[in-house]
């Protein structure tokens, strides 16, 4: 048998004869760096501090009892959207029940590979094996991925298709989710068109939804995602996109009726069921946006990483319905049950002021909110939809500042900004032009000390930070004019300086052609055209703009 000595390998079972087993068979393969984990929640603690070359984890993590802790799936679904594993991570998921829902919930989490309980050490090694060589081929690739060098792993995996044909289309698919992570969705379509046409596939046809979608081709991906349905009904990636499509196109019971049917196939998927939650709130049936918003908070009860809005939607609905009892109820369990933190505190706030209104106790509430928006200053990765949804409450109770401070704080929110249009939206949709117009002031000073900061770090010789500060304020202003020709004149004096840089003078081609939209026939963008063209013929660049 193959020696796999350099292999560290975490063991994530709860059962301890089970440990010894897998220790055993590994140790047969001399293997014989390995750590275990006997739930999901220690298994996350060890994943958060050291990185794993093999992750074996079993499925029912909860020894068949519901109550004791997350499932494999679920965990898996964590450690994929917390970034607690990279691509190079080889995932192994064990059960010993081939129930449909439960293969179905594994195989859309995309691990390395599941394997059915009894297994031999042979057949176990025989899957680390071919993962281990995989992995070797795709490591230069995904060494460029850590290093944030996603251009030049999009270059290798071109030259590695050519180079590797036994994984050539993998090559190409990875290629195409770089292009998409990059925003070249043209060039990523293109990408998956041509896998399609040598060998139809449901991930391609899945990839090249993807970006019909991101290019708001809504009923493109809907026909797209409905032909692959109708090859392959148990690609559940495929009615969360397909969902979002429906929404995104306003047909909001047809992307219920689409998530219902994902969550009866694949229970488990917490996100999911959120977003059945919120799609089912949106159309009015509060029965089912209670019961999914009930089971997310059940499901996601022994997570790492439990998120207390998930509380506040249940409140919501409960509310809705009138529930008095079951409210208070979810709030006191939101306080006993989740970790002190600011984010908690907002959520516990804003479910007390629900209460409140519903029984009658305005001004209680009224002061509920302002202590919700007191912690949103402190709070960090609140979604938007429960920040807007704050401003609204605010604005019904005339809470005025208390809403422009919120709207404020979603637009200097690194992680989760907000545009001028959308902040002055909320505004304009409440009836509150005023606000609109006083928060609209508001963020045109804040650009324009951005643009002078900008200015004063070039003339300094900062052209990066220059450019770094322009693309914050674009962020949250991509329609301000003064902003984008700032921007661009930022980055033509980076080229200027500092040299030519592709992506660098594709992002200024991109920005003039929207300064060309919105301020076409202007001078001041002649001026700009000229200045794009002199830095393109200094490198021998052809002039195209």
């Amino acid at each position: 048998m193959q020696s796999y000595s350099d292999l560290s390998v975490l063991i994530i079972d709860p059962n301890p004869a089970m440990r010894g087993n897998l220790h055993n068979m590994l140790n047969q393969a001399s293997i014989t760096r390995i750590e275990y984990a006997v739930s999901s929640g220690t298994a996350i603690r060890q994943l958060t501090n050291k990185r794993f070359d093999v992750i074996l984890c079993e499925y029912d993590l909860g020894s068949g009892n519901e109550d004791s802790g997350q499932d494999g799936q679920q965990l898996l679904e964590d450690l994929r959207h917390h970034k607690l594993i990279d691509r190079s991570a080889i995932f192994i998921m064990l059960t010993s029940e081939a129930v449909q829902s439960k293969v179905i919930g594994a195989a859309e989490l995309t691990p390395t590979d599941y394997v059915l309980k009894p297994f031999t050490v042979d057949g176990l090694m025989q899957r680390i094996g071919r993962a281990v060589e995989r992995r070797s081929v795709f490591m230069p690739v995904y060494q460029l991925i850590a290093q944030s060098k996603q251009r030049e792993a999009i270059d290798a995996c071109q030259e590695a298709e050519a180079a590797n044909p036994r994984y050539a289309s993998e090559f190409a698919r990875l290629r195409a989710e770089l292009s998409y992570e990059v925003g070249e969705l043209a060039q990523a379509e293109l990408i998956y068109q041509g896998i399609l046409i040598s060998r139809p596939t449901g991930w391609a046809q899945l990839g090249l939804a993807r970006c019909q979608f991101g290019l708001e081709r809504y009923a493109d991906a809907v026909g797209t995602l409905e032909r692959l349905l109708e090859a392959n009904q148990n690609m559940m990636a495929a009615y969360d996109l397909l969902a979002r499509s429906y929404e995104a196109m306003g047909q909001s019971q047809q992307a219920k009726k689409i998530l219902e049917d994902a969550v009866s196939m694949s229970p488990n998927m917490v996100r999911r069921l959120r977003h059945l939650g919120e799609v089912a709130y949106g159309t009015g049936d509060i029965t089912a946006a209670e019961k999914a918003f009930r089971q997310v908070v059940s499901k996601a009860r022994y997570s790492e990483f439990r998120d207390p809005e998930d509380h506040v939607n249940l409140v919501r609905a409960l509310v809705r319905k009138g529930d008095v009892n079951q409210a208070s109820g979810v709030i006191r369990d939101m306080e006993r049950s989740l970790r002190a933190s600011a984010n908690t505190e907002v959520c516990k706030h804003i479910s007390s002021a629900l209460l409140l209104d519903m029984t009658g106790h305005a001004t209680e509430a009224a002061s509920e909110l302002s202590n919700a928006v007191t912690a949103v200053g402190m709070a960090r990765g609140l979604s938007n939809r429960l920040r807007i949804g704050l401003v609204d409450s605010c604005l019904k109770h005339r809470l005025d500042k208390d809403a422009a401070d919120v709207v404020m704080h979603m637009m200097n929110d690194n992680e989760k900004p907000i545009t001028m249009e959308e902040a002055v939206s909320v505004f304009e949709k409440a009836g509150r032009h005023d606000l609109a117009q006083g928060v609209g002031e508001k963020i045109d000073n804040v650009m324009q000390e951005l643009v002078t900061e900008a200015e004063s770090m070039a003339r300094q010789g900062d052209h990066r930070a220059a450019v770094a500060t322009l693309h914050q304020a674009l962020r949250r202003t991509p329609g301000n004019l003064k902003v984008l020709y700032a921007a661009v004149q930022a980055i033509l004096r980076q080229l200027d300086e500092l040299g030519w840089e592709a992506p660098l003078g594709d992002q200024a081609g991109t920005l003039i052609d929207r300064i060309r939209r919105l301020d076409s026939g202007s001078p001041a963008l002649e001026a700009l055209l000229t200045q794009y063209s002199g830095t393109q013929r200094k490198y021998g660049i052809s002039t195209t703009a």
